[in-house]
């Protein structure tokens, strides 16, 4: 069976409708920036973190989710501290993780078709006016949500077929099958979808 984002539940975050959690991520990434003070910063961040332990998620599958993030703000932080201090290197990590755990525990509470659906239904009014096409949009980041998971299975795969061939575990032995491989999925799934005429546009 293919992984999914999605993580079946009914912890009070589940039972929150889709079109709140995701104004609540609009409003977080544009509000968070606007803070400084790591002391503001800390306890959203231990609430965020709270929030997403108490989705029924195993400790490894938890951090297997966000594990990712880590080096890019590791390195983040380090060249914030250089330039900036370290009072602005604490707050951009927290900043970052914070949306990261929030955007994880949103993800782990919705389906791919509701996020498709309520992306499709809240860009209407834009596409009333022209400015793009509200389903064509629903469906990109629906096939994104689909692939995450699928993407990173495909990695370990690939890892662990060089380990059990004694070949070192290099990133441009991992990475250049691995973008081969997702760039002809994309292929395949964009020919399919023409296909059954899914795009207008």
């Amino acid at each position: 069976m293919l992984k999914t984002l999605y993580v079946e539940g009914a912890t009070p975050f589940h039972r929150v409708p889709l079109r709140a959690k995701l104004i609540l991520l609009m409003t977080a990434s544009i509000v968070l920036f606007f803070v400084s003070s790591p002391a503001i910063l800390a306890p959203v961040f231990l609430a965020c973190l709270c929030l997403y332990l108490t989705l029924g998620l195993s400790w490894r599958d938890a951090l297997g989710r966000i594990g990712w993030i880590g080096f890019a703000v590791l390195v983040l932080a380090l060249a914030t501290w250089f330039f900036n201090g370290l009072n602005e290197a604490i707050a951009l990590s927290l900043r970052i993780i914070t949306l990261v755990l929030l955007a994880a525990a949103i993800t782990a509470t919705a389906t791919i078709g509701a996020f498709m659906d309520e992306i499709t239904v809240m860009l209407m009014p834009l596409e009333r006016r022209g400015l793009l096409n509200a389903a064509d949009v629903g469906l990109a980041l629906g096939l994104v949500l689909r692939f995450v998971p699928e993407i990173a299975a495909r990695y370990d795969n690939i890892r662990e077929a060089h380990r059990a061939r004694g070949l070192p575990v290099r990133p441009l032995t991992l990475f250049v099958p691995l973008i081969i491989l997702t760039l002809k999925d994309a292929d395949t799934i964009a020919m399919a979808i023409d296909a059954r005429g899914f795009r207008r546009q």
